[in-house]
């Protein structure tokens, strides 16, 4: 891999960073889903979500189209390889490998398909980066229960040997669940992403329950199953918003930021890198907030001692993705309302006088506290930045240079963590095409694709067409 100049201070980011450019289609976040229906995929749970209309995302949008990448794979691949980008990331679509999501019916035009994705990219010299799971169960997985019953645990580690056993001899560096504590809360809590079904107070908890334990037994898995032979590597990756007190003077409010990071980023990586069960400030407060409302035991389900020992350990790197910052304030949960942020007692917004695009706020410091926080929380572990990135609205324009200056700064406060002495910082990630989100009103994008044409026309943005590549080469720039 190539190293990577740092604008304006004419420093280089270790010899192991690496750039990756990332297909994000819908809130599905599949990198195929163009023709959603065809070459034998089975419906996912956003596919049901979004069809059911109602306002469920902006203008209704379903996703059945997106950027046509499933048939326009080859225009992308031009583009990658005129960037010189390094790795790419993309998610496998469960329903299209395994229509009912259970290996009784294998799809074998998904397995065509993946497997021309990944051969183009070695061919190329492009590492792939894959993550077997991006918010799509099965709608057949659902109808049994979903990420609330404990049966999904085993027919996702199911689904992921399928993936090691199939695309593993050239696919080196997984991750197993994207944004865990993403999916948990916004679709099993909240009811805002696919399913749809609010359970406040409880299925968030359930939900997360599944996740970590499916995970752990995917990584457990590839362990002993497939990693002497592939020597690959094994992640899942979180998603935070740094959080900052509103009042830095204010106890409360620094013990609301410190409750806030603890339910929203420590929840999930506490148990994988630490030691298999929650935080103890986590369980405390669900177990207070329980017996307030009643309920004879906390909401907050158990690890058994076994599980616990079956958890720890179970990631091979430390996958985060950031985009924004956010301010904390304690607010007293008077009402014993259910649900998971009334559980956290807090409100959190932004500075006002930071710049935005919807609800990403430009805050370049924060992906630095957030490293050194993982650094010195968990033990010094290899980072990979896996997302990041910054919106352009609709319609979009070929003139980058906003966005440019958020990745100039970023990148700023990214050399400035090198010195903090990380055991590993690799590859750096950036999210350098972030297509379109159909639950939320914004598109961000590296390079131009027009959703609004029938052919989905591609084309590099005109400031990363001519700055991206001197920083890949060390070209300095005027």
């Amino acid at each position: 891999m190539l190293p990577i100049l740092l604008l304006e201070a004419h420093c280089f980011f270790p010899q192991t960073a690496g750039w990756i450019i990332k297909t994000s289609l819908s809130d599905k976040k599949e990198n195929e889903f163009k023709c959603w229906d065809a070459d034998g995929r089975g419906p996912c749970v956003w596919d049901t979500f979004t069809h059911q209309g109602g306002e469920r995302v902006f203008e209704n949008q379903t996703g059945d189209v997106a950027c046509g990448s499933y048939a326009l794979w080859e225009e992308d691949l031009k583009c990658i390889k005129q960037l010189g980008l390094t790795h790419y990331r993309f998610s496998l679509s469960w329903s299209r490998l395994l229509p009912d999501g259970t290996t009784g019916f294998i799809n074998q035009k998904g397995i065509d398909y993946y497997n021309k994705i990944i051969d183009d990219l070695l061919r190329n010299g492009v590492t792939p980066i894959v993550a077997i799971y991006h918010f799509d169960l099965p709608q057949a997985l659902e109808d049994q229960g979903g990420w609330l019953s404990e049966a999904i645990v085993e027919a996702f580690d199911k689904y992921a040997q399928f993936c090691f056993r199939t695309f593993g001899d050239r696919v080196k560096q997984w991750l197993t669940i994207n944004e865990p504590n993403t999916l948990a809360i916004l679709a099993y809590d909240m009811g805002i992403f696919a399913p749809g079904v609010p359970h406040f107070g409880t299925g968030g908890y359930q939900a997360a329950h599944n996740l970590i334990k499916a995970h752990a037994r995917s990584w457990h898995s590839y362990d002993s199953l497939f990693r002497k032979e592939q020597k690959g590597f094994v992640s899942l990756s979180l998603f935070f918003c740094w959080l900052e007190p509103a009042d830095p003077n204010s106890v409360l409010d620094q013990e609301a930021t410190k409750r806030a990071i603890n339910f929203q980023l420590d929840f999930f990586a506490k148990p994988i890198f630490i030691d298999g069960d929650y935080p103890e400030l986590v369980k405390s407060q669900i177990a207070t907030m329980s017996k307030k409302q009643g309920y004879p035991s906390s909401r907050l389900p158990e690890f058994t001692e076994e599980e616990k020992k079956m958890i720890k350990g179970t990631a091979d790197f430390f996958a985060v993705q950031y985009y924004t910052t956010r301010l904390v304030r304690h607010q007293e949960n008077e009402k014993g309302e259910l649900s998971f942020l009334q559980d956290v007692e807090i409100e959190f917004f932004p500075n006002p006088s930071w710049e935005n695009v919807g609800w990403i706020y430009v805050v370049p410091w924060g992906i630095r506290k957030l490293l050194k926080y993982i650094k010195d929380t968990y033990n010094n572990p290899v980072i990979y930045i896996t997302e990041n990135g910054f919106p352009q609205c609709d319609p979009p324009s070929l003139d980058d240079t906003q966005r440019w200056e958020y990745f100039r700064h970023t990148f700023q406060e990214l050399f400035k963590v090198i010195v903090y002495g990380f055991r590993g910082f690799r590859p750096c990630l950036f999210d350098l095409v972030y297509l379109r989100q159909t639950s939320c009103k914004w598109v961000m994008r590296a390079r131009r694709v027009s959703h609004s044409m029938a052919n989905r026309e591609r084309g590099l943005r005109h400031i990363l067409n001519a700055y991206f590549p001197r920083i890949l080469f060390h070209t300095p720039l005027a």
